[in-house]
């Protein structure tokens, strides 16, 4: 059934505000931003624009929490205990949550519920490092001990993007509350609905006020005066490599410590002893779930000459079988993207890969059936003959959006994978072990799927090298970076000391 067929019940407008010290409160300036379903272009909330007198309140807010007794001061099992709680805490809601979230930002209900069940062992591993975490005694020369102290940083700001809300709020929020720290979040304007009600589920199940504080509003205000705020001790950020350079540059100015995961170009890399109907099945996985708007998104598939004819064939097949529709039918496959603006970027990189002398085999239009729905719906596109000076292989398109190119040799393949700016993520298919480790120690980037697409887990580090960002996210990589390390020296002799006086013997500075 498509969104133009269903029968729409009146919309219930709801306005939120901004959260701050564990409750709702007014955004100090009257205007509000309306936030659509992109399904049907329809208004299902207003939200508070905070300015930077409200970032001033959140981040003051956060600051007194990190250092009560509440929170600064709880020892360290009952962190960790209210951690694995709050984990419950989002299952209970899991229903309520997959399904405002697939409201808010359009994507399969399949696709929502799949991703927002995992979320709550994001928390329960980072209780789990915080249970297991040692700090160093370091064996030095002389009688000495050395041993180090970690301490929480303080606030984090956290700006999440629209494609994965809950997802990427979450592995940022698991090693802050874990860690101790405390943080500010900035939402997507187009996809706040799901973090508003998941700072009240969490304050609901004992995380006490000002460790979670939410600032809706736009990047280029709200989001401005949180990277720059002079309060700030960390900044997360998910976004466009733009936006990444922007608020780093903000947020370096106070020496903020930073992890940004920005933007990508996916390569994949397809030798001809793999399965072509199984490398069909992963391309349009990895290049159409969640409408291609992921950073990781299998957006230029590298294809050796002996298959690719075949290849690009049932690409093209595979792509316009998928059922484009309502997110919140369970035989929908592919919803719309989150908003006119994107749609529109969707359908001018169409023209531009028509315009450089790229091949069209799917996609590039509307879905007819769609026209009148109301919704950002783009059919799955896919080039083939594609080249690596044309635009649509070299620049981040982030919709349904995928290229195919030949290559004759590894060498090649390897060549044109690195052809790139990016650096997020990679993916082989091969069924030849020795390639498959070679090739993924060539290729420029932070992560690579052999046989595989979009995998991720909590304890496996995920981040990305070039214009695809810095630092890295999940894993115990992401939960050290939330504490400072003091390095203790202790002189462990009573043996008199004055520099000034005692001039015999061998004397040690340092």
């Amino acid at each position: 059934m498509s969104v133009s067929e269903l029968e729409r019940p009146e919309v219930r407008v709801v306005t939120h505000g901004l959260f701050i010290d564990g409750r709702e409160v007014a955004a100090s300036h009257p205007e509000l931003l309306d936030v659509r379903n992109p399904a049907t272009g329809e208004v299902v909330a207003r939200i508070g624009h905070a300015d930077a007198s409200d970032v001033d309140r959140a981040i003051r807010s956060a600051r007194r929490a990190f250092r009560s007794r509440e929170w600064g001061g709880m020892p360290l099992r009952e962190r960790a205990k209210l951690v694995n709680k709050l984990a419950d805490a989002f299952e209970a809601h899991l229903d309520e949550l997959y399904q405002l979230e697939t409201m808010n930002n359009g994507r399969p209900v399949n696709e929502t519920r799949a991703q927002l069940r995992r979320l709550p062992d994001f928390f329960r591993y980072n209780a789990g490092l915080a249970l297991a975490r040692r700090d160093s005694v370091i064996p030095v020369e002389g009688d000495y001990l050395n041993y180090t102290q970690r301490t929480p940083i303080g606030v984090v700001g956290n700006c999440t993007p629209f494609n994965h809300p809950l997802m990427i709020m979450c592995k940022s929020l698991a090693p802050v509350f874990a860690s101790g720290c405390v943080t500010v979040v900035k939402p997507s304007e187009y996809t706040p609905l799901t973090t508003l009600r998941l700072a009240q589920i969490f304050t609901e199940a004992g995380l006490p006020d000002g460790v979670f504080n939410v600032v809706t509003g736009l990047g280029p205000t709200t989001g401005k005066y949180l990277a720059e705020h002079p309060g700030l001790n960390k900044l997360v950020l998910t976004g466009g490599t733009e936006a990444g350079q922007i608020a780093g540059a903000l947020a370096g100015r106070n020496f903020a410590r930073q992890t940004l995961e920005l933007g990508g170009k996916t390569p994949v890399l397809v030798f001809p002893d793999f399965d072509v109907d199984q490398a069909v099945n992963y391309a349009a996985f990895g290049a159409f779930i969640g409408a291609g708007q992921t950073c990781v998104c299998a957006s230029r598939h590298i294809v050796h000459r002996d298959i690719y004819d075949e290849f690009v064939e049932k690409l093209a097949t595979k792509a316009k079988s998928i059922r484009i529709g309502d997110p919140t039918d369970p035989d929908t496959q592919l919803g719309p993207v989150i908003s006119e603006k994107q749609r529109q970027r969707v359908l001018d990189y169409a023209r531009i890969g028509l315009d450089e002398g790229a091949r069209l085999v799917a996609g590039g239009q509307v879905p007819e059936s769609l026209a009148e729905a109301g919704g950002f719906f783009v059919e799955p596109t896919v080039f083939a003959d594609v080249s690596p000076e044309m635009r649509i292989f070299q620049e981040e398109v982030f919709g349904p959006f995928t290229s195919v190119t030949p290559f004759s040799t590894e060498e090649e393949a390897i060549q044109l994978a690195n052809n790139s700016p990016f650096g997020l993520a990679a993916a082989i298919r091969t069924k030849d072990v020795a390639r498959a480790h070679r090739v993924a120690a060539a290729i420029d980037c932070g992560i690579v799927w052999v046989n595989d697409h979009h995998r991720l887990d909590p304890a496996s580090p995920w981040g990305g090298v070039k214009l695809s960002g810095t630092g890295r996210e999940f894993g115990s990589e992401s939960f050290d970076e939330h504490f400072d390390v003091k390095s203790v020296m202790v002189n462990m002799t009573d043996k008199p000391f004055d520099w000034y006086q005692d001039s015999t013997g061998p004397r040690r500075l340092n």
